[in-house]
């Protein structure tokens, strides 16, 4: 079973990162990094990926996080992301685990992760999360705010802001949504846009998108093969 894994997220592997240089080359754009989703995803798969190579991984929970990565023999040689919504009572943790917190999206956030970092003597790097489709249910600064929060994350020396991140209404075209992502980046002279899951990330390299963040199209349906 477990070579069978192994060989079912080798063969996923190697045909993203062929499928996504393939797309970036035709689009005229950059390669963009992937970032393997390991949400609810078991220890040995994560541990098969690491095992191709691969030291780019973005988690959803904090304490999910810590049980996968805290004590990896591997972690000092992983860039880990977090990329799920984050609560003000889990910033201590996540600021001493995640090299990048992608989902900061509100000034009470921006100056916790701030003082933290700064307790750490860490440069935290950090995106802003746009909601992006200004849908109510989901997480990240509405457009409107987006330049009061920059200005706010640049007063602080102890965060380094590196990127825009956003998830885009289901069911609809994302083009529109990630085009102005990259546009808001590019205003604000920011190297990276966040941007396109297992669905929709040939749209997302297409528009841009210097990050992609993958989960089942490469790890398959979370807990199982």
């Amino acid at each position: 079973m477990v070579d069978e894994k192994f060989t079912y997220i080798s063969n996923n592997y190697h045909t993203l990162q062929c499928e996504i240089a393939t797309v970036a080359q035709e689009a005229q754009r950059p390669i963009p990094r992937l970032l393997a989703v390991t949400k609810q995803q078991p220890q040995e798969k994560i541990d098969a990926l690491i095992a191709l190579g691969h030291r780019f991984f973005a988690e959803n929970k904090v304490q999910e996080a810590k049980l996968h990565w805290e004590h990896h023999p591997m972690r000092p040689h992983i860039e880990l992301h977090c990329i799920g919504h984050l609560q003000r009572n889990k910033v201590r943790d996540a600021v001493a685990l995640f090299d990048v917190i992608e989902t900061v999206d509100r000034a009470s956030l921006v100056d916790a992760v701030a003082q933290e970092a700064t307790r750490l003597g860490k440069h935290q790097r950090i995106m802003i999360q746009v909601n992006i489709g200004k849908e109510p249910q989901k997480s990240g600064v509405d457009e409107t705010h987006l330049d009061a929060l920059v200005m706010r994350v640049r007063t602080h020396s102890s965060l380094a802001l590196e990127g825009l991140m956003c998830v885009p209404p289901v069911d609809t075209d994302p083009t529109e949504h990630f085009i102005r992502l990259h546009t808001y980046a590019q205003h604000y002279a920011l190297p990276y846009c966040s941007m396109g899951m297992s669905n929709d990330y040939r749209t997302a390299i297409r528009c841009g998108a210097t990050h992609v963040r993958i989960g089942s199209a490469l790890l398959g349906e979370r807990g199982g093969l």
